[in-house]
């Protein structure tokens, strides 16, 4: 593999300059702002509306700081330091003015805490606790701004904004989908779709960043728990649960783990616990989504080159984003369905027939670490025989409160095993939940079919993407395959623009939604306030590389050397592409363009009679 990381930028040695916090002095970077300082010290600033290098305005003023020389208190995440800057964050004023802020934020905001599902996780509730505040002096009037759930993935409670814009930011500048903006103006102010329109109405992709953004409960994911729980307490129900890769070194998070945890085994022992009648590994069809997108590569590669880019589908946010914004390039997308939904068909036909169960009976339920798994389990291509392929989608945020409703102590539980069939998968298989996995799963398999001869697996490090885009080219057989891996879907309209325009030639490229690849999904564990606003994405590459450093030790590390996706075939599915593969494990597109609600009703329709 050639020039798969870009260049990095020339490194040059930070300026360091002098400034004083609360009477001590301190070296600091040049140009960093009195926020970032602080924290480099050990000095907590509250904040809200901050997010690093994304959402740097100022508007939520509860990090002000008093500057000397300065009459007005300053908001410390955008005032830059400088020489011999003498910042005080501890004044009376200081405190005063904080405690202001947040009380107008809470005598709007709708607090019933003990009920939220950011109860004890809400950025704004630990700023009012840090801050001591005990009484809201302010008691106007309330506003009641609706709360939308029609949307099968989020939610959108505009009673517990605080116009921190966060949401927004992200959206804008990361996602590059422009779905929220300010309505508008003073004490009416709203962050919000064009005319106050529901999620489902607009260009919403479902991805879930925003709902990681938020920093209370006014973004949330629609919850599923209590029909999950129904699902398990009916005695005429064969309820099985999958769990997608990624989810093995994040579910630990919501209980103190370390980032990066990898705790497949105490998974797989509390969803037994919790009722489970068989549970699944979702990398056992991650392997069979390998096998069949690499096929389809191939494929087009040698006989079809006019459909190439062939474009990953394994991603709902990303599959979506391409019917909002790109529907010419949709004949390039893998037909093959992602990994989960793949589950779902084989656990309602192979698996039923092989067990002896009634495939009415069955009742899928994916833990995911993406919103947009919600939504892609809603639409109605995602079916086989008349049956859903996947019930419900349950995020690794919902699987930890059911943990929690059970009383298990997570951390302690001894590791059990997935049960047959989907128990057994190759290290390819496991990857598949960073950036950069697909693809280097995608090259083992493609390089065995290609040439009959195994490829030694890879040592290097370049494919694990940290940055957003990179280009580069593999040589496979005699053919020279030019690559493209993006992850956050800026990143992929960047790599989609270039080819349009002829600056960048690709035949494969790979596509996550969400920055990170699905360890940094909608649907993951959001971090504290302090963790989630100052380490950026850092966090996301420490989930990913404990990934790739488990899968190093796997005897398995090619999907097509998986006995279980051996089985699948000989037993049900023939060989890749086949009629039964195409019939159960491929789906189609829909262009959507840029006013998308009228599309999508029959979406949302399908999804209400499933529930």
């Amino acid at each position: 593999m050639e020039n798969i990381r870009e260049q990095e930028e020339h490194k040059i040695v930070e300026e360091k300059i002098t400034i004083t916090i609360d009477g001590r002095d301190y070296k600091v970077p040049k140009g960093i702002c009195v926020l970032e300082a602080a924290q480099m010290v050990n000095i907590e600033i509250p904040n809200l509306c901050y997010l690093k290098d994304i959402n740097e305005v100022g508007t939520c003023r509860v990090c002000v700081v008093e500057i000397e020389g300065s009459r007005t208190l300053q908001a410390a995440c955008v005032y830059p330091v400088r020489e011999g800057l003498n910042i005080r964050t501890n004044t009376a004023r200081v405190r005063r003015a904080r405690k202001t802020a947040v009380k107008l934020l809470l005598s709007e905001h709708h607090r019933e805490c003990t009920t939220c599902k950011r109860n004890l996780n809400c950025e704004l509730q630990n700023v009012a606790d840090n801050l001591g505040i005990r009484n809201i002096p302010f008691t106007g009037e309330r506003k009641d701004d609706m709360f939308y759930d029609n949307n099968p993935a989020i939610e959108r409670d505009y009673n517990k904004c605080i116009n921190c814009r966060r949401c927004m930011a992200i959206c804008n500048k990361i996602q590059e989908c422009y779905v929220y903006s300010p309505l508008n103006r003073g004490l009416n102010t709203l962050i919000s779709p064009a005319f106050k329109k529901d999620l489902n109405e607009v260009t919403c992709i479902t991805c879930g960043q925003c709902v990681i953004a938020c920093p209370t409960a006014s973004l949330t994911e629609k919850e599923h728990i209590q029909e999950v729980w129904n699902a398990i307490s009916d005695p005429d129900k064969h309820v099985v649960v999958q769990t997608a890769p990624s989810i093995q070194v994040t579910m630990g998070e919501p209980f103190g783990m370390p980032i990066g945890s990898f705790v497949a085994g105490k998974l797989v022992a509390a969803l037994k616990r919790i009722g489970f009648d068989r549970v699944f590994a979702t990398d056992v069809t991650a392997d069979l989504t390998i096998m069949e997108e690499t096929s389809e590569l191939i494929e087009r590669l040698l006989h079809f080159p006019e459909k190439l880019p062939l474009l990953s589908s394994c991603c709902p946010g990303w599959v979506k984003f391409a019917e909002h914004f790109y529907p010419e390039f949709l004949p390039h997308l893998s037909t093959t369905k992602s990994p989960h939904e793949m589950c779902g068909a084989l656990s309602k036909t192979w698996y039923a027939k092989k067990y002896g169960i009634d495939p009415g009976k069955i009742v899928n339920v994916g833990i995911m670490p993406c919103t947009a798994k919600k939504y892609e389990a809603a639409r109605p291509e995602m079916e086989s025989d008349g049956y859903r392929n996947v019930d419900y989608i349950l995020t690794t945020r919902e699987l930890s409160r059911m943990i929690r409703e059970v009383g298990l102590d997570f951390p302690n539980l001894p590791d059990e095993e997935y049960d047959e069939p989907f128990d057994q998968y190759s290290g390819a298989g496991m990857i598949f939940g960073a950036t950069g996995g697909l693809f280097e799963a995608v090259l083992r398999t493609a390089h065995k079919l290609l040439t009959g001869e195994e490829m030694p697996v890879p040592g290097y490090e370049d494919n694990h993407v940290e940055s957003g885009l990179k280009f580069g080219k593999v040589t496979l057989a005699d053919k020279t395959l030019r690559i493209a891996i993006a992850h956050g879907t800026g990143n992929a309209k960047k790599a989609l623009e270039r080819f349009k325009n002829g600056e960048q030639k690709i035949d494969y490229m790979e596509v996550m939604a969400c920055p990170g690849g699905c360890v940094g999904g909608g649907g993951q564990p959001i971090l504290g306030s302090r963790d989630h606003k100052y380490i950026s994405l850092d966090y996301r590459h420490n989930r990913a590389d404990a990934l790739f450093n488990i899968e190093r030790g796997k005897k398995i590390r090619r999907s097509h050397e998986n006995p279980r996706i051996k089985q699948i075939y000989e037993e049900f599915l023939g060989e890749p592409l086949s009629a039964i593969s195409k019939k159960y494990l491929h789906t189609s597109y829909i262009p959507r363009g840029q006013h998308p609600y009228l599309e999508q009703e029959p979406l949302y329709k399908g999804y209400n009679e499933i529930n």
